[in-house]
């Protein structure tokens, strides 16, 4: 297959996004889309997912090629979108099916159906420019809603392929996508007051300033992915090897660039000079190159000032009495960071407090359970945290405390998402909103229902409307 790309198409000036949008029938719910029934719908995602897997090998490779992303997890990421989808599909036709009769209570009969919620502004990250994305775009799409998609400053090309299949498979209008700066884009759009969910992954700085833009915050409902700082916490009877490996692979998968990545290590001190010996051996073993190098674990960054502010970030934690522990930790190249393992991290260094979204593995010697917990207490984030022992007393000990603190408690094994119908949310400064198969299908809907008195002539009425099939809503048909 041809990797050419005629780029002159891509890009519009930003003086080009007009105030409003011209398909105001979309907008207002009349339109095509939000009026259309469940299953033919459903028929439109299902045709464009097919067209998108035609455009499986340039997707993965431009997603390779703009965010250094190994080749090998850019077909992952494009295999697992697929698989989302479907599951998406699935989840919905269990809905429909449900709500395909009617309820009778006290005397007035009704059916309960989910409704689109008008516009939704779209924006994924760099990380997962994809997979990410396609988790709140697929389900706010097939649930009725007009898209308004701006895809990341990194992680924009990859779309290109999939124009096509966007305006082939949807009704004109349905799915509009906008490419410029974020900062001058998005306010207009949001001050117009016409986004009536604001879907982003990133951080909660800007979630809340563009919430605090709209005219009518009643109105928005927002489906937030934010910033994360999840923590392990490695008692003294953790198994050391096992722990060591779920580390590597939570801190440093993708150079350590995952909202669910763990970014800071809390190690019993009796462990933490074993432990930190082991670790280091294993990041030594990781191979570094370029992402379209098989085999290849570290890869260079995206974003051109990462490096310098993870050197400050080092820099800062060594002025506070830490040290980079590891053989060639910190050292750079280009965008290219080798990964370094600090300790002893405390409360007056940045990596302590701030979120590195890199490969830098901040370690905290503790000898109080009570440390780590306090930690986790008077963080802003919510998101995850992972616990590494062997003695079912002592986790237990931590689940109820942190069950209250973080979405999810995960017992010998890095912080993760997935799987994909499990719900992936966040306490605090983490998320807003929640992000399972099933869940996001809810969040990007609202309960409507036709309801009428249980007389014999409604009765007669709902069977001809039924029966005649005149209404896309009001309806007992049944989705196989």
């Amino acid at each position: 297959m041809s990797t050419t790309l005629n780029l002159e198409s891509i890009f519009v000036e930003e003086s080009q996004i007009p105030e409003e949008f011209r398909l105001k029938e979309e907008i207002n719910g009349r339109g095509q889309w939000p009026t259309m029934s469940v299953a033919d719908r459903i028929t439109c995602v299902e045709n464009f997912t097919h067209k998108m897997l035609e455009q499986k090998e340039i997707v993965a490779k431009l997603i390779m090629w703009e965010i250094g992303k190994s080749y090998a997890d850019s077909i992952k990421e494009f295999d697992r979108t697929v698989e989302y989808i479907y599951a998406t599909i699935d989840a919905l036709k269990d809905i429909d099916r449900q709500s395909s009769r009617f309820e009778i209570e006290q005397g007035i009969v009704a059916q309960v159906r989910r409704s689109p919620l008008g516009v939704v502004l779209c924006m994924g990250p760099f990380n997962y420019p994809l997979n990410e994305t396609f988790t709140t775009l697929i389900p706010a799409l097939i649930m009725g809603n007009t898209l308004l998609f701006k895809p990341p400053k990194h992680g924009t090309l990859l779309h290109y392929p999939l124009l096509e299949a966007f305006r082939s498979s949807f009704p004109k209008g349905v799915v509009n996508t906008i490419y410029g700066r974020g900062n001058t884009i998005v306010p207009g759009l949001m001050k117009s007051g016409k986004i009536n969910v604001l879907t982003l992954i990133g951080s909660s700085k800007v979630a809340n300033e563009l919430k605090k833009l709209h005219p009518k915050v009643n109105r928005l409902r927002a489906i937030l992915g934010l910033d994360a700082k999840n923590a392990a916490i490695i008692t003294k009877d953790a198994d050391l090897d096992l722990a060591v490996s779920e580390t590597v692979l939570g801190s440093l998968s993708f150079n350590g660039q995952r909202c669910t990545a763990l970014k800071i290590v809390y190690v019993h001190r009796s462990l933490a000079q074993e432990f930190l010996k082991r670790l280091s051996a294993e990041v030594e073993k990781l191979k570094f190159g370029m992402p379209w190098e098989k085999g290849v674990n570290l890869t260079p960054l995206p974003e051109l000032n990462k490096p310098e502010y993870l050197k400050d970030c080092i820099d800062d934690a060594v002025a506070h009495g830490a040290k980079v522990v590891n053989k060639n930790g910190g050292q750079t190249f280009e965008t290219f960071v080798y990964p370094a393992i600090v300790y002893p991290v405390n409360s007056n260094m940045k990596l302590y407090r701030e979120e590195q979204f890199g490969p830098i593995v901040p370690v905290v010697p503790f000898d109080d359970l009570e440390e780590p917990i306090e930690y986790l207490i008077g963080s802003p984030h919510g998101q995850q945290v992972s616990i590494f022992s062997t003695n079912a007393a002592v986790i237990s000990s931590l689940i109820d405390p942190l069950v209250n603190q973080v979405s999810r408690v995960n017992i010998n094994c890095q912080c993760q998402r997935g799987p994909d119908v499990f719900p992936f949310t966040g306490r605090k400064d983490s998320a807003e909103g929640t992000l399972s198969v099933v869940d996001a299908l809810r969040s990007f809907s609202i309960r409507s229902l036709v309801a009428t008195k249980f007389t014999d002539d409604n009765k007669k009425l709902l069977n001809e409307i039924v029966n005649g099939n005149d209404s896309n809503f009001l309806s007992t048909k049944y989705i196989f």
